[in-house]
């Protein structure tokens, strides 16, 4: 199976060095059962057709999805494009996006930010799922979708993000607002790097304390496995 890979950001300063691209932490979330192309969607390259690619993932970004930048409209007319012909996975600014694309609405929430361990309760059931009843990612937020698509339908959430994890079951499409592809040594840099300017002193070592409890990356990423392989063979 090929995966489009649509890279929509890359991770701050030196941390790009140290741990790699998006791209490459879903690479190494998902393993080598897939081919992997990479569209660097920033610098304006998109696929020039959704079947150039058995499935895509969207990946998260430093951006807003209602920023004016040149690049976010031609990235939300390929998803309209490509919804109920090939398989759409979301992730962070990848999940708000196609929210946006297929007619809801981000926003920065007064909230403030969600990160270091996000957990989720499981609402809803699809085939490609397990009998987890909670489910904690590492996540690292303050957009979000505050209005659903007219098609999408909640599998997880919580007090703090209600719409946590959508499927479009018509559309072959699902996301998820926390991040399975960050480890928590990653999540941890990323936090630091922010410490100060995005978050206190206080808010950071609660969110590094929170990412040493056990997590479901691998289940996320068993679960993106499964929905890809049930869509890929409708």
């Amino acid at each position: 199976m090929k995966i489009g890979l649509l890279e929509t950001g890359e991770p701050p300063g030196d941390l790009l060095e140290k741990y790699g691209s998006y791209s490459s932490m879903f690479e190494t979330l998902l393993g080598p059962r897939y081919a992997y192309r990479v569209y660097d969607v920033q610098k304006g390259r998109l696929p020039e057709h959704p079947a150039e690619n058995d499935a895509y993932l969207i990946t998260g970004s430093a951006a807003g999805v209602y920023e004016p930048l040149p690049w976010i409209e031609p990235l939300k007319t390929f998803l309209r494009q490509a919804k109920g012909e090939t398989p759409l996975v979301g992730v962070c600014f990848g999940h708000q996006i196609m929210a946006e694309a297929f007619g809801g609405k981000v926003e920065k929430s007064d909230k403030g930010w969600g990160v270091g361990l996000q957990a989720y309760d499981v609402s809803g059931a699809a085939p490609w799922m397990d009998d987890a009843v909670t489910v904690a990612v590492p996540g690292s937020h303050q957009d979000q979708v505050v209005e659903l698509p007219p098609d999408a339908r909640v599998l997880a959430g919580s007090a703090f993000t209600p719409y946590g994890v959508l499927a479009y079951d018509e559309a072959k499409a699902i996301s998820m607002q926390f991040h399975p592809e960050f480890d928590p040594a990653y999540a941890t840099a990323l936090i630091e790097a922010r410490r100060g300017t995005r978050f206190t002193d206080e808010q950071a070592e609660a969110a590094i304390a929170s990412l040493a409890a056990p997590n479901d990356r691998a289940r996320m990423a068993e679960w993106i496995t499964r929905f890809l392989a049930q869509e890929t063979s409708r």
